[in-house]
């Protein structure tokens, strides 16, 4: 057991210097600006919104997106079969500002996966020199497309991907959520997703992706990705296989996004990138799990037994000492990323969250239906070849024009 305390504090230790220096290297796009040749001959930018059952959240997003300060844009949404208002709302949005355009999605083909689905039809449509893509429930301020593309200029990128300020409001939210940073920031050293061509040093979030339009079509696009349920890491992946240049940002200034409302739709959201996030390799899962208890949850349980049986006091001093680097970790994140303070004292908490929800995810697809999302379901259990199992948009969609026609006649 002494020897664990060791491994496990040095552990924490190489953690901890890692992701100082992640945190240093993260770069937020607030601090770019455009050389002045782009502001006055500014290149098109193409805007991609996938956008299904959205009818709560893209006209807000919209009206983000028509305020930037960065004006030679089109705005292209795509309706992915949506069975609420949100065609009817982009409708209403296209007659304020003739950027906006309404795409209807077609039905999904064999062999692709919903998202992916939707940013191809949208970049197909494109007609910028940069393509944007972005989900339906963000927010930006008036420079955001203006910064993200200073960033990728001055830094010599053909494809960024900016990380969101999170809006964490329920108790689920916090826990869960806050752990996405987490992982990132302890677990990748950030300076290798740009100094390597390899695909083992990726990240990316599909919030918001940036490409040169002929990078993007280059390494395949979202067609490279068609089958993957986390495309947007992936689509890190394929971009630097592909020989281009890549990194991720901090866009907590100037993007926000809530990524979930309620308690069902965290579970849900998470149980279904959380296996597919290792290759849906139940051995992979079970060790990342070992290792984040090792780190961030088994010293809180090994501090009361060591004081109540009053094991050696060194012992005490590295357990100590691995909690302390883990509080510093979750306090400097909450500073960075303005969350709360006095939930770095919940972190054994969200350790626990996250098993269970990766459990989860485990038996999800693995033993039931398959990986729900908005409507669709997927089979993974043959992760090679992921194939949609029922839309019950679509066919709800279908369903109601078929009645539609019949009331006519």
């Amino acid at each position: 057991m002494f020897y664990y305390q060791y491994i496990a504090t040095g552990l924490a230790a190489f953690i901890l210097i890692n992701f100082i220096i992640n945190m240093i290297y993260f770069k937020n796009i607030k601090n770019f600006k455009l050389p002045s040749e782009f502001m006055d001959s500014p290149p098109l930018i193409s805007i991609l919104i996938p956008a299904r059952n959205e009818e709560s959240n893209i006209k807000k997003l919209l009206v983000s997106l028509i305020k930037q300060d960065y004006k030679n844009l089109e705005i292209l949404v795509l309706d992915d079969n949506s069975i609420d208002s949100t065609a009817a709302v982009v409708k209403q949005m296209e007659l304020k500002d003739a950027r906006i355009k309404l795409i209807n999605g077609k039905k999904i083909e064999d062999g692709w996966l919903g998202k992916s689905w939707a940013c191809h039809q949208l970049a197909s449509q494109a007609k910028g020199q940069y393509f944007i893509f972005t989900d339906a429930d963000t927010l930006h301020f008036p420079d955001t497309v203006s910064k993200a593309l200073a960033a990728m200029i001055q830094n010599k990128l053909d494809g960024i991907s900016v990380y969101s300020k999170q809006i964490m409001v329920t108790f689920t939210e916090r826990m869960l959520v806050s752990f996405i940073g987490m992982g990132l920031f302890t677990m990748i050293p950030l300076v290798l997703v740009k100094k390597t061509k390899g695909k083992f040093f990726s990240t990316g979030i599909g919030q918001f992706f940036m490409f040169k339009r002929e990078v993007y079509f280059k390494f395949g696009g979202h067609e490279s990705v068609k089958a993957e349920i986390l495309e947007d890491i992936h689509l890190s992946k394929r971009i630097k296989a592909a020989g281009f240049s890549y990194m991720v940002f901090d866009g907590s200034s100037n993007v926000f996004c809530r990524m979930y409302k309620n308690f069902k739709d965290a579970i849900t959201g998470f149980s279904k990138f959380i296996f597919a996030a290792f290759d849906y390799n139940g051995l992979s899962e079970a060790i990342a799990i070992a290792f984040y208890s090792i780190l961030f949850l088994v010293p809180f349980i090994l501090l009361p037994i060591a004081i109540i049986f009053e094991w050696s006091k060194t012992f005490l001093l590295l357990n100590v000492l691995q909690i302390l680097f883990v509080f510093t970790i979750k306090i400097i994140l909450s500073l960075r990323f303005k969350e709360r303070l006095l939930d770095v004292f919940l972190t054994p908490v969200s350790v626990c969250f996250i098993i269970a929800v990766a459990v989860n995810s485990y038996i999800q697809a693995r033993f039931k239906k398959g990986v729900y999302w908005k409507g669709r379901i997927y089979d993974v259990n043959t992760p090679e070849q992921i194939s949609l199992i029922s839309d019950d948009c679509y066919e709800n969609k279908l369903s109601e024009e078929l009645n539609i026609k019949r009331y006519k006649t």
